[in-house]
């Protein structure tokens, strides 16, 4: 058990104070921050959001209609940052003057016989997208109400006349979740999912690499007379395990901090969308056990595998198997979100490869049974203890391999030099 400690505690340390650990967790973390006060960065730039930032000026030049003014007015109730003015030139000089920088766009406006508008809108670039959008709006408003005038309708009639559908989405299954409350969980999903393959992905691949590096320094061939396969294998997969447990501790408490002392209205919008309920904090719990069942599973793979190459140049190669399965899992993952009750969801949530990522947006997005995820758990559970085993004998032999083939045909080979050992 010391010497399981010990590897376990080394596999930890060394990784902890790599430059590459501190410079990910510094960068993510400053990612983090930025992200949580996402609203006072921008409004720094937009100038603070104090009202004092310059108006987009434009000017409207029409020949046989009166909408320049109608127009200021519905702006000043759409977007005061926009400042309407009656062009007084001709069309030709207008254009002039808006390619010598004096306003910021120009609004032809034409009005066709049945009574549309026609405008044309012409500025230096498309980019600003809002301002041409909130126009278009006050037009088409302007061109309801002269409609409305031409036929003789009241504003209440002109109301009923452009009030959308009121149509309502419910479930006759009391346990099931509302439109609302899938919004939210969806949100929250979504981001666990990818945390989830992320972190999956890329500390997989530390174990796979910690196991080629110590191979390729011949120390191997000490550690593997001195320590059973067994131990040191999950003795690195338990280390590299408490090292991705720690970042994303670091993280997820820099990201609460950050999001408590931010300034930005955390209501509406996109935090409408982490609402963290009793009914989220379940599915935040899901989520850690998913993590660490799908962990287990990717890190005993890419152990055994990553014991049968020399080099860490050969690694991509032999880990693209694994790289396949995490993948797949996470596009099935994602199209659950959209589809949590197809037939082929629910299938391959049973799937241990696949579990950790589909069963946990099918517990996310639905109100399932509590004992399909705990089958689901299960499966994964006697999966890792089969690949654990499987993976320290191979382990065992691939550890004493040298060469330069890196194919998957070299399981067997490795089957058999541990049973000479």
């Amino acid at each position: 058990m010391n010497r399981f400690g010990l590897i376990l505690a080394k596999s930890f340390m060394n990784k902890v104070k790599s430059r590459s650990f501190i410079i990910t967790t510094i960068i993510f973390t400053l990612v983090i921050i930025g992200a949580t006060n996402f609203q006072s960065i921008t409004s720094i730039f937009d100038g603070g959001g104090n009202g004092d930032e310059e108006q987009w000026q434009v000017v409207v030049y029409e020949e046989d209609t009166d909408i320049a003014d109608n127009l200021s007015a519905q702006m000043g109730i759409l977007n005061n940052s926009i400042d309407i003015t009656r062009g007084e030139a001709s069309l030709e000089e207008l254009e002039s003057q808006l390619e010598n920088g004096d306003f910021d766009a120009l609004l032809t406006v034409n009005m066709t016989e049945v009574g549309r508008i026609q405008a044309d809108y012409l500025s230096a670039s498309l980019t600003a997208n809002s301002y041409s959008g909130d126009l278009q709006a006050a037009l088409q408003t302007i061109q309801s109400n002269m409609a409305a005038n031409r036929l003789s309708l009241s504003a209440d009639e002109l109301a009923t006349l452009n009030m959308p559908v009121s149509f309502s989405q419910s479930a006759y299954v009391e346990s099931a979740k509302s439109a609302e409350e899938l919004d939210q969980a969806r949100g929250l999903v979504y981001v666990l999912i990818f945390v989830i393959y992320m972190s999956v992905l890329i500390y997989s691949m530390m174990i796979a690499t910690e196991v080629a590096t110590e191979k390729s320094s011949r120390v191997m061939e000490i550690l593997i007379s001195s320590v059973p396969p067994i131990q040191q294998i999950f003795a690195k997969i338990l280390g590299i395990g408490l090292v991705g447990l720690t970042q994303i501790f670091i993280w997820a408490t820099v990201g609460i901090v950050s999001v408590n002392v931010s300034s930005d209205s955390l209501e509406g919008g996109v935090y409408s969308l982490f609402d963290f309920s009793s009914g989220s904090i379940s599915t935040i719990i899901y989520g850690v056990v998913f993590f660490i069942l799908g962990y287990f599973l990717y890190a005993t793979l890419a152990a055994f595998l990553g014991s049968l190459v020399s080099r860490t140049e050969d690694l991509q190669q032999v880990l693209m198997p694994v790289n396949i399965l995490i993948v797949g899992g996470a596009l099935l993952a994602f199209y659950g979100l959209a589809s949590p009750e197809a037939g082929f969801i629910t299938v391959t949530s049973y799937i241990p490869f696949f579990t950790p990522l589909v069963m946990f947006t099918r517990v996310g997005m639905l109100n399932i049974p509590f004992w399909e995820p705990a089958i689901a758990i299960l499966l994964t559970l006697l999966t890792i203890l089969v690949l654990g085993w499987f993976g320290a004998k191979v382990y065992r032999g691939g550890v004493l391999m040298y060469g330069n083939s890196s194919s998957l045909k070299d399981i067997k080979q490795a089957l058999k030099l541990s049973k000479k050992e």
